[in-house]
């Protein structure tokens, strides 16, 4: 158990590593979608540390609520490919396109964002060439760690002779 709480830790960091790193690094602007996409990998940060070191059933509950943190980060996922692939709108009102009415020209400078927004549906790639985008492979990433989280929350049982002797893990 205490090894799938160090692997959601990680996991977290390094989804969370490759979203800065890609901002950062590589200049990408993220989305709105972009940004609450993090929001379950922070969470799962979170429960992952909990889990590490808190008592054994204590531990269990945190670790358990790891696999609903990841249905979601993986439904933002999906939404957000939904979105870049045009299946259906964004559902955040900061992915469209801004509309100004009336004013003079310098109200409506005043009022454009300092930093221009990503629309929600232009994909973001890391690898050159690959049909994979950010959203996708955040998608992906979840669904695959959700059973490690399922195994790690399981209590084993060894049979030894002729009885059932539980062990806690």
């Amino acid at each position: 158990m205490r090894q799938a709480a160090w692997l959601m830790v990680l996991a977290g960091a390094a989804a969370l590593a490759v979203a800065w790193w890609s901002e950062h690094g590589l200049g990408h602007v993220p989305c709105g979608l972009c940004l609450w996409e993090r929001w379950p990998y922070r969470m799962l940060l979170v429960l992952g540390m909990l889990a590490a070191v808190l008592p054994r059933d204590a531990a269990r509950g945190a670790l358990s609520l790891c696999v609903p943190v990841l249905v979601v980060a993986a439904g933002l996922g999906f939404v957000h490919v939904g979105v870049e692939q045009g299946w259906w709108p964004s559902p955040l009102p900061e992915c469209r396109a801004p509309t100004f009415r009336g004013g003079s020209f310098a109200q409506r400078l005043a009022s454009m964002p300092a930093r221009p927004a990503k629309p929600c549906d232009a994909a973001t790639y890391l690898v050159p060439g690959v049909p994979l985008s950010m959203a996708a492979a955040g998608c992906l990433y979840a669904l695959v760690l959700i059973p490690f989280v399922r195994r790690g929350t399981r209590v084993r049982t060894r049979f030894r002779g002729r009885g059932r002797k539980s062990i806690q893990g």
